[in-house]
């Protein structure tokens, strides 16, 4: 054979011809190719044209798993890609061979990487060889601690970083995120919590990077995403993929990916996918949640010295985690437009990531109709306090709550994880006075996903609690979850003191909403009288079945009190400013007639009564002539609550709930995250190879898989709540 390596004939015996068959052939088989031999700089710098169909590429790649234990070719074509990423960083042309040799590099290897990862027989990954033969020598920037995969991690990284997308680069940018999506992707063999003895080599290389490169990594990415370029024309050269081309027929070795990877062609395959708009930025999305939600407990053995023994405040109180340098980075943010300076009058500048909040902002409102973004949205108003003080004091709040709103009331159609991503993200906010204030001041023209009826100058907080009373009532006829209720109870809580002119409509759905509850409190409470009547000597389960029913009658009680609770906090602290809440609860008092005595509300009911009695009194003195229309009783009211002094309400702490994450959120993210990524991105993986979440069924992204169990630590005893999320 010469210099051609002992490989299977791909066609019918013939030696191939063309010199791109030839060098990808040589790639995949036995014989090894020095580092430094002429070999690497033929194969990444001529053209690749090759049409392979996809079982020609799986021969491909199951002949090269099985020679790269001994020609390590993966190593070297990493190494020279992180060469020529270096020049490329070191260099303004982007017309030069090292840009070119660095696309045909991240081309070939994402596709062998990929498949070494998903066929891994090792949970430490040692079928990948990330290293070279101790008889070759070791490139002096390739450290032997650290190992190829920190120097093509931190080359990626760097250029990524470094260098600024443009027609040129734009390529090059988009296929080295569609490869760090591939080399994570170890994680989905694995399950979410991971010890300090797991091994994820390019994750641990990613989390090793220094913080300013760290830094300048989230930086871009977020921008990246800000900016939504759409895959500049002149870089489809590289691809000839028409309407009528298939994937199955392939240009370019490097686009095989689309066979097995579904990269990179994957955002050409369907022009009605949203996502398609700008590849760059759903890619650099989901590089950056895959990075930031990133977990790994640390070895004990590590805080041996860290511990002082002799003060028990030192011992650790649960498992204890490394400080993600990317989480880190996204949760210091800073807006671009200020110069924070901390406590000590240091400047930041340098040390954080400093970005346009207001197109950050802006760009959100725009993406929220996709999971990805909303998911952002939750990493920033939780881990980040300035970007949350930033949206709390922007006046068109609706950029943002409108999107969030309509997937609610679209709950059907949207995944339970979408919805509870919503509700953490409307919790959040409503824990701030001033954004419960704000959203009554901003009233909208009209709402036109709204079907069930017109809602013409219905401010944003009256909308807020329609969607909220709406969701409950969905959620009670379908999914009956209780931390979907107690999420949306706790965010009306957090509003009720400072409603101010609700609508009718939204009036009439809170009064609605606590007649739902009270009915199902009902049935409930009448089963389980129906079921104490049982002669004595039933099985067990009938024991285990009424005790379950004592606890779901036990929640739907603290379900009404809150209701009555949020009633009480309108009643009480804005009265004069909502007739219309009065007016809703004259109409219906007859619901809380039957609550009157029952010692979980009697106070509560004591202080509704009082207005009805205070409101009653005024219509009974009113002489009338004719029919009340709706008109004069309002009339009454809005006449009457000038008069209102409150004299004899008693005054109850006001309800506020917060939001709190729970002590392991990786066990909810990790999954959750790829679970997106694999839905979006066109990342084909075997679902027998994945480990991290069960699938039985191909990923869509409107059938997501079931978000992992959750728990429901949720008691609702009064004030100062905090709701811990299921993530």
């Amino acid at each position: 054979m010469g210099g051609v390596p002992s490989t299977p004939s791909f066609n019918g015996g013939a030696r191939p011809q063309d010199t791109a068959e030839y060098l990808i052939e040589a790639f995949i088989g036995e014989k090894s190719f020095p580092l430094a031999s002429d070999y690497w700089q033929k194969l990444l710098e001529l053209p690749l044209h090759l049409h392979w169909s996809s079982n020609r590429v799986q021969q491909a790649c199951l002949l090269f798993a099985q020679n790269n234990c001994y020609t390590r070719h993966l190593a070297k074509i990493l190494i020279h890609l992180s060469w020529c990423l270096q020049e490329c960083v070191s260099t303004s042309d982007v017309s030069s061979s090292a840009y070119v040799k660095a696309l045909n590099a991240v081309y070939i290897s994402s596709v062998f990487l990929k498949h070494l990862i998903e066929n891994a027989k090792t949970d430490n990954f040692e079928d990948l060889y990330m290293s070279l033969n101790e008889s070759e020598e070791i490139p002096s920037n390739v450290s032997k601690v650290q190992g190829i995969e920190h120097l093509v991690v931190h080359s990626m990284l760097n250029f990524l970083g470094r260098v600024d997308v443009s027609s040129d680069t734009y390529l090059l940018h988009h296929e080295l995120l569609n490869f760090m999506l591939v080399a994570l992707s170890t994680q989905l063999l694995s399950g979410p919590s991971l010890g300090a003895d797991d091994i994820h080599p390019f994750f641990d290389a990613a989390m090793a990077q220094p913080t300013s490169l760290v830094n300048l990594v989230i930086r871009k990415l977020l921008l990246n995403y800000v900016a939504q370029l759409r895959f500049p024309l002149k870089a489809s050269s590289y691809y000839i993929f028409s309407e009528g081309y298939q994937p199955g027929v392939l240009q370019r070795v490097g686009s095989v990916a689309a066979n097995l990877v579904l990269l990179p062609l994957n955002f050409f395959a369907s022009s009605s996918n949203e996502a398609s708009k700008s590849p760059l930025a759903d890619s650099s999305l989901n590089i950056l949640l895959i990075l930031v939600h990133y977990r790994k407990c640390l070895s004990m053995d590590r805080l041996k010295d860290k511990i002082d023994y002799s003060s028990p405040d030192s011992l650790p109180k649960e498992e204890p985690f490394f400080e993600n340098p990317y989480c880190k980075a996204l949760e210091n943010a800073r807006d671009i437009e200020f110069d924070r300076v901390d406590v000590e009058g240091n400047a930041l500048n340098g040390l954080v990531v400093r970005l346009p909040f207001a197109s950050l902002f802006d760009t959100l409102g725009m993406c929220l109709a996709d999971e990805t973004s909303v998911l952002l949205l939750y990493s920033l108003v939780q881990g980040n306090s300035d970007f949350l003080e930033y949206v709390l004091v922007r006046t068109d709040l609706d950029t943002l709550l409108m999107p969030l709103l309509e997937t609610l009331y679209n709950a059907p159609r949207r995944t339970s994880n979408q919805i509870y991503m919503v509700l953490i993200i409307l919790l959040i906010l409503s824990q701030d006075s001033s954004f419960n204030a704000s959203i009554h001041k901003l009233v909208l023209p009209f709402v036109p996903w709204y079907q069930e009826r017109v809602l013409h100058q219905t401010s944003l907080g009256s909308l807020m609690v329609i969607i909220l009373t709406r969701t409950v009532k969905y959620n009670l006829s379908k999914l009956r979850d209780v931390y979907l209720h107690t999420n949306c109870l706790a965010t009306l809580a957090n509003m009720a003191p400072h409603v101010h002119r609700l609508s009718g409509y939204a009036s009439q759905r809170l009064v609605s909403l606590f007649d739902m509850l009270a009915r199902k409190y009902n049935k409930l409470a009448e089963i389980k009288n129906d079921k104490m009547h049982v002669p004595n000597g039933e099985s067990k389960e009938g024991d285990s079945l009424q005790e379950d029913m004592a606890a779901e009658l036990h929640i739907y009680t603290d379900f009404l009190r809150i209701v009555l609770e949020i009633l009480n906090a309108i009643l009480t602290y804005a009265l004069p400013r909502n007739p219309e809440v009065v007016y809703a609860i004259m109409h219906r008092q007859e619901v809380f007639q039957p609550f009157k005595s029952h010692p979980r509300f009697n106070e509560l009911l004591d202080n509704i009564f009082m207005v009805l009695d205070f409101f009653n009194s005024r219509m009974d003195a009113q002489k009338m002539e004719g029919e009340w229309s709706v008109e004069k009783v309002l009339q009454v009211i809005v006449v009457n609550c000038r008069s209102w002094r409150g004299d004899g309400i008693k005054m109850f702490t006001q309800l506020r709930f917060t939001y709190e994450q729970e002590s392991h959120p990786e066990e909810f993210f990790i999954p959750y995250v790829w679970q997106l990524v694999l839905s979006r991105s066109g990342l084909s993986f075997s679902p027998s190879s994945i480990n991290l979440f069960p699938v039985d069924a191909p990923l869509d992204v409107q059938d997501n898989v079931e978000e992992p169990e959750k728990p429901q630590k949720d008691e609702i005893n009064g004030n100062g709540q905090e709701i811990e999320a299921p993530v």
